[in-house]
């Protein structure tokens, strides 16, 4: 029989999944003394894809993450937690393209050298005819994009890299994608910003983040922001419940009841509440509902899709590999698709400093070659891949480990919206108390600020009754690689100038 913890009769709140959307809606609840209760399917650690992993004291990321939002109170939410723990790092990113390196952002004098004189006439020319010849409603990433860049530019900067990412053409991919994550940026501000002077942005809401040359970062990875979090939940007697994989969510007349999980060892314990928060895929999230969803909900949510994720941490015996935070690897004929140098984000997260420690970033879908690769191979693959870009020998490689994420990037393919639709009308009208925030609660493709500001209105919405929508705080958000200004904010305030940052 499984174990039955009861909730009581005031508010009680049952937390899926203790990444930064689950922990930062715990972190909220508890300011307003409701309890909590957050289980996570990883037996050993919190903080999902903003977790650091540990292998013989080298510390990497999930992907890198880089602090910085235009929302003021995410970035003082961090403050608190973490205080002088945050570091203020250089940025520096580069894009590795037919054996050379590009500034990232784009730097014209640099860009126009390393593409020569012809091909960079060839890139404005076709800009300049994508401009004036644009594509009606573009419905794709490639058409989004080409009216954006020009053809050329599009060839050379985003397909390759795109592709790899998400493992299907340009044309299968939804143009939400391009307009959330890139929609801001378009070739005159880069060469604007690049050529011009400019004055300095006056908040955070005028920020252009593709320019931004300086971003915060936890001295031990972003896996310590979400560490601590848990720990300051132990402190107060609502521990995260680790190891604990969600195989049901019972309801009944119209609410959820309680969750049953599934630890490793098959022990099932069932956690009742009067709210339930899920961060989880809304694919598990609806597969696991009790009674099952109506027939049409269910095929709505099997039919979103999910891009997974290899990191290879390779240990070089170098103190210094190349100077960038990361590198994309644009070049179509290796396989790795970005490259994380985790020392230049914080010397602290490499123990001996006379070494270096790399993450090779491999796109996938769960169960592929790649993903079903041993480790042993993979290790090999990168090394080898690190030796044909010209970063580093193979022979210089003491040391790798292999980490495999399922569900890293929600697919936005030409359906996705309408899917996603389907699942949240039928949540919102048949189970009013089971709420959805972040990346993958979402099926929204957030940064880590854009997950917490989803799951702070949704606290805010159980414990104050607070009207507003966390849906919405991602309709005007953008990538952490451009922003646009003159766009009302996830606070809703207006930016009423357009201005780029220094």
């Amino acid at each position: 029989m499984p174990k039955l913890i009861a909730s009581g009769a005031r508010k009680h709140v049952v937390i899926m999944g203790a990444g930064p959307a689950g922990l930062t809606a715990a972190y909220e609840l508890m300011k307003h003394d409701v309890p909590v209760m957050v289980v996570e399917r990883d037996p050993h650690q919190v903080g999902g894809l903003a977790r650091t992993v540990e292998h013989n004291g080298y510390r990497f990321d999930i992907g890198g993450h880089r602090f910085f939002s235009k929302n003021q109170e995410v970035e003082d939410l961090w403050t608190e937690i973490l205080g002088d723990e945050m570091l203020t790092r250089g940025r520096m990113s580069r894009i590795y393209y037919r054996g050379r390196f590009f500034a990232y952002p784009i730097k014209a004098v640099n860009a126009l050298w390393n593409l020569g004189p012809v091909e960079a006439a060839r890139c404005l020319a076709s800009y300049t005819w994508a401009r004036i010849h644009p594509v009606r409603d573009p419905k794709t990433l490639e058409d989004w994009v080409r009216n954006q860049f020009g053809w050329r530019l599009f060839s050379i900067f985003f397909r390759t890299y795109t592709e790899k990412v998400w493992g299907i053409s340009t044309k299968e991919l939804s143009a939400d994608w391009a307009a959330q994550r890139i929609k801001s940026l378009d070739l005159w501000v880069v060469l604007r910003t690049a050529l011009l002077p400019h004055r300095k942005a006056k908040g955070r809401g005028e920020i252009v983040t593709t320019l931004i040359d300086r971003f915060r970062y936890p001295r031990r990875g972003p896996g310590q922001m979400w560490e601590r979090v848990a720990e300051i939940a132990a402190e107060r007697g609502q521990p995260v419940l680790l190891g604990r994989a969600v195989s049901a969510i019972s309801h009944d007349r119209g609410e959820v009841t309680s969750i049953t999980t599934t630890d490793a060892a098959g022990a099932t314990e069932t956690f009742s509440g009067s709210h339930f928060v899920s961060s989880i895929p809304i694919r598990e999230l609806v597969a696991r509902l009790d009674p099952p969803a109506p027939a049409a909900v269910r095929q709505a949510a099997d039919n979103l899709g999910y891009r997974d994720f290899v990191s290879i941490a390779l240990m070089i015996n170098r103190a210094e590999v190349f100077p960038d935070n990361w590198i994309y690897i644009h070049d179509p004929g290796v396989r790795v698709g970005r490259i994380q140098n985790f020392k230049n984000w914080s010397p602290d997260m490499v123990p001996d400093q006379s070494k270096t420690c790399l993450g090779l970033e491999y796109f996938c879908f769960e169960g592929d070659g790649l993903w079903s690769a041993k480790d042993a191979d993979l290790i090999q693959l990168a090394k080898e891949e690190l030796e044909r870009l010209g970063i580093c020998a193979a022979t210089e490689v003491f040391d790798g480990v292999v980490v495999r994420q399922r569900k890293a990037y929600p697919v936005y393919d030409d359906d996705y919206q309408a899917n996603v639709n389907v699942v949240r009308d039928y949540l919102a009208r048949a189970l009013p108390n089971l709420y959805l925030a972040g990346r993958n609660g979402m099926h929204k493709y957030n940064n880590q600020d854009h997950s917490m500001m989803t799951a702070l209105l949704v606290a805010r919405k159980i414990a104050t009754g607070s009207a507003l929508d966390p849906w919405k705080v991602n309709a005007d958000a953008v990538y952490h690689e451009d922003i646009k200004v003159g766009e009302r904010d996830v606070t809703g305030r207006l930016v009423p100038e357009r201005v780029s940052a220094s």
